[in-house]
């Protein structure tokens, strides 16, 4: 509690070593030079769930001839600015507490959001973005809309509102079959982290929720035990104030995919060098902007003097990112910070910001390539959607045995609940690769079949 006697949450609680599913394991002692959180990090490097990211689509399709994110490249340029960003905090809130156990624990903070940062988008299904909408219209557009009185209201929301997000945190912490108790078993700290809507999808805004059904008390334990604050909502439903390192993982994700996207576009020749070099020098004030026209001056070659650029603005970026937390530390810490960090940065950089998200979206997102492989991934997802979920729907049909036969065994398309089956299902085409999805597509079509 503060002074005046509203709720606010402490770092103490805030950073909590404790792996999820291994409660009554856990030990405090340290094995090793490792902190869990450190831990947490090389766990997800070495997990097959991240590795698919390789093949997952970021913005622009995969593969090609010319180098471009792809979703892992991108997590792991998120986790190294989020850990820049939670350092400076950390080093800045240290000096505010005299208690040495805070100033420890704050010393976790860069561990726990780059780890966080790996796992961000975990959950995200093949094609980018449009493949989580993909999903949740097949509920409410498509075929399976006509399953919705099998489901209560709360398992229906979590349908139509697909979430990647929520789905990071079920991969994290569900127990699918064969795999441990707690899934990855990672620390309460670093899973709170990658929660960024922390309430259930029936206060859902703009399809955005935190955590399914299946896992709400998995969410509550670890939200209560942390001290997060929990607001009042109607019918007892769950919704929570964000962790305060939520914010650093999203600031890093909004820095990192603003300036590679366009970066991006670059290479692609979507966007002309000259309008690229006018835009990220616009974050700059104009005696900086000299300089950096000088620096540029020695670089014949475009795709470096973008380079030059974008490593200048992400670490202007970085800078004033951790400057925003720490001088609103009492706000997040109460629950009553509005927006995102970047939404608070000072001019010119928050002006260079904005003009990059209008370019974004009015150049890039809109771009034919772009475009084209959503219209490509809805056909995909949908079909395969479509075919799946009518086989665990009719599990007695010679197609249906034939087709659930080719599903991993973690998936539980055979649980005696439908709300399950469903879920497994959507487990495995998330869980796809671009590539494996399309070729799931062409050999169900008939498109290709085995060497015989």
């Amino acid at each position: 509690m503060n002074n005046d006697n509203t709720p606010i949450m402490n770092w103490l609680r805030l950073i909590n070593d404790t792996r999820f599913g291994l409660e009554d394991y856990h030990a405090s002692e340290s094995h090793g030079i490792r902190s869990d959180f450190q831990r947490d990090y090389d766990r997800m490097v070495f997990s097959s769930p991240f590795r698919r990211l390789q093949n997952k689509t970021q913005v622009f399709p995969l593969p090609g001839s010319i180098f471009v994110h792809n979703r892992l490249t991108h997590s792991l340029e998120v986790s190294c600015c989020g850990r820049s960003i939670a350092n400076e905090v950390a080093g800045a809130l240290a000096s505010r507490y005299d208690d040495p156990e805070v100033k420890a624990k704050l010393g976790y903070l860069g561990e726990i959001v780059a780890a966080g940062c790996l796992a961000h988008d975990l959950g995200n299904p093949p094609f980018g973005h449009s493949g989580e909408k993909s999903i949740s219209t097949f509920f409410s557009e498509g075929p399976g809309r006509e399953l919705q009185s099998k489901f209560t209201e709360e398992q229906w929301n979590d349908l139509v509102h697909f979430e990647g997000n929520a789905n990071a945190f079920r991969i994290l912490t569900h127990q699918f079959n064969g795999r441990r108790r707690g899934g990855f078993a990672m620390t309460y700290s670093t899973l709170a982290s990658i929660v960024k809507y922390p309430f259930e999808s029936s206060l859902a805004h703009k399809n955005k929720f935190g955590f399914f059904t299946t896992e709400k008390d998995d969410f509550i334990k670890i939200a209560d035990t942390l001290g997060m604050i929990r607001y009042d909502e109607p019918d007892g439903k769950v919704h929570y104030a964000r962790h305060p390192a939520v914010y650093i993982v999203e600031a890093a994700d909004d820095i990192c995919y603003e300036v590679m996207d366009i970066e991006d576009a670059h290479k692609l020749k979507i966007l002309p060098t000259d309008q690229v070099i006018n835009l990220l020098l616009s974050y700059f004030t104009e005696e900086r902007q000299t300089r950096m026209k000088q620096v540029m001056e020695s670089v014949k070659d475009p795709n470096e003097k973008i380079a030059y650029l974008r490593s200048s603005v992400i670490g202007t970026l970085v800078e004033s990112a951790a400057k925003v937390f720490v001088d609103n530390e009492k706000e997040i810490l109460a629950g009553t910070f509005n927006g995102s960090l970047l939404d608070h940065i000072p001019s010119p950089a928050r002006d260079g910001y904005e003009a990059s998200v209008k370019v974004s979206w009015d150049k890039i997102y809109r771009a034919s390539d772009v475009v084209d492989i959503e219209l490509a991934g809805n056909r995909i997802i949908s079909f395969l959607m479509e075919k799946l979920v009518s086989a665990v729907v009719n599990p007695d049909l010679n197609y249906s045995r034939l087709l659930l036969s080719r599903v991993p065994e973690q998936y539980d398309v055979h649980s005696e609940s439908l709300f399950n089956k469903i879920q497994a299902v959507i487990d495995h085409v998330s869980g796809m690769t671009d590539v494996y999805a399309l070729d799931l597509y062409r050999k169900l079509n008939g498109m290709s079949l085995p060497a015989v």
